[in-house]
């Protein structure tokens, strides 16, 4: 679960922003909607995640630097050895020369080689990104942290400098592989994702569990395709089940979606009550398809335990569906490992299916850039109060200005 992020200079995101998801301790204590912030932590933070604000106010670069940095430490080995490392700094002179700077807090396990196994003790973690700007955008410094419970104090895993030296903990040991990170470590590749090619177990696990992070957002919005998705419903007989358990609720009609593995590829038809016989995908709803196609990435953060990250997921599917959906994450029977689920969201009668905990809010300042706080951070809002209102009303900002 990622509880707290810092910001600065990632696209529209100017200025240093901390979104510090952490409840006060006055929050119900037996809300499903809030978890620990790590196995055994008092501090809890909100299973659910929207982000609001006016168009072009930065929401969508908030969920793309959570991918971003997923992707990066588990991935960026696999670039092309002389690439740019894709990401954008703020677009002003200043910005365009100064570092981007990235931090994020998360739960992990006590025994840095137990990552991602369920049932270990955890403990606190933060991943740590410094990357220069200018003609050539190349690492400036890489950690991972961690708080074993044995000592509380902030501890560090492996870090990396700019001039590619690497020094690491007991725990992750570079016994065997400093001379080969030496030669194959480039500027533009994270160190964690340069060690898993090299087989080491602890960044292999990191890695994996990194591959966990489900999103339909990195350089630009993913439209998935829809031949591979059905592909994944075909291979996998199991996960078309769930979706048919589901389906009936999304879909006025809808009775269940039948996979083959057709003679140039996966097809797929729906079975409607009361039709003669089945109907191909192009004559169903925008909603009904796009839900097929998030439906494997939203089953896979809730059979994991890992962050789903969905730009607009409300573009496609009924108001009264997403708190539906909302709803599988704040229950622990279909989500027992507290995924977590970010979304941007420009539906305001959602406000109504949430908790104060769990709404974010965007906003441009007047020089163009991204301000973050959560609703908590406004003083004066009550637990009761009436969100979907008072955000229209102009309450709490981020809101489009208009006139």
């Amino acid at each position: 679960m990622i509880y707290k992020v810092e910001i600065e200079n990632f696209h529209s995101i100017r200025d240093p922003q901390v979104l510090d998801l952490r409840v006060p301790a006055n929050a119900p204590r037996d809300s499903d909607r809030l978890a620990s912030c790590w196995r055994g932590s008092v501090e809890r933070a909100p299973r659910v995640v929207a982000v609001y604000g006016a168009n072009g106010s930065g929401k969508s670069n908030l969920l793309r630097v959570l991918s971003f940095a997923a992707w990066f430490a588990a991935h960026s080995f696999a670039r092309p050895p002389r690439s740019q490392i894709p990401h954008l700094p703020f677009n002003d002179e200043v910005s365009l020369r100064t570092p981007t700077r990235l931090k994020f807090w998360l739960s992990g396990s006590n025994e840095p080689g137990a990552i991602g196994l369920f049932g270990s003790e955890e403990c606190p973690y933060c991943y740590e990104l410094a990357i220069g700007n200018g003609e050539n955008r190349t690492v400036v410094n890489e950690g991972i942290f961690y708080w074993p419970n044995s000592t509380g104090r902030k501890t560090r895993l492996i870090e990396r400098f700019e001039d590619g030296s690497v020094k690491a903990s007991d725990a992750f040991s570079l016994a065997g592989f400093t001379k080969a990170l030496a030669n194959v470590l480039r500027p533009n590749a994270s160190v964690i994702s340069t060690l898993a090619q090299l087989n080491h177990s602890v960044a292999a696990e990191i890695a994996r569990s990194l591959n966990g992070v489900q999103s339909n957002i990195y350089d630009e919005k993913v439209e998935f395709d829809e031949e591979a998705v059905l592909q994944d419903y075909v291979d996998n007989p199991e996960l078309a089940a769930r979706l048919n358990q589901e389906i009936q609720r999304i879909d006025v009609g809808v009775r269940a979606l039948e996979f083959n593995d057709g003679p140039t590829g996966p097809e797929v038809s729906f079975r409607h009550d009361k039709l003669a016989f089945p109907m191909p995908p192009v004559f169903e709803s925008h909603g009904t398809r796009q839900f097929v196609k998030l439906f494997p990435l939203i089953e896979s953060s809730l059979a994991t335990g890992s962050t789903a990250i969905i730009d607009e997921l409300d573009a496609a599917i009924h108001s009264m569906l997403l708190p539906e959906i909302i709803g599988w994450y704040h229950n622990p029977m279909r989500n027992p490992h507290n995924a977590q689920l970010w979304m941007s969201c420009h539906n305001v009668s959602l406000l109504e299916h949430l908790s104060k905990d769990e709404i974010v809010l965007c906003e441009k300042d007047h020089r163009g850039g991204t301000e973050l706080y959560t609703l908590n951070d406004v003083k004066g809002v009550r637990r009761d109060d009436n969100f979907y209102r008072k955000y229209l009303g102009g309450a709490y900002g981020a809101v489009p200005r208009l006139g």
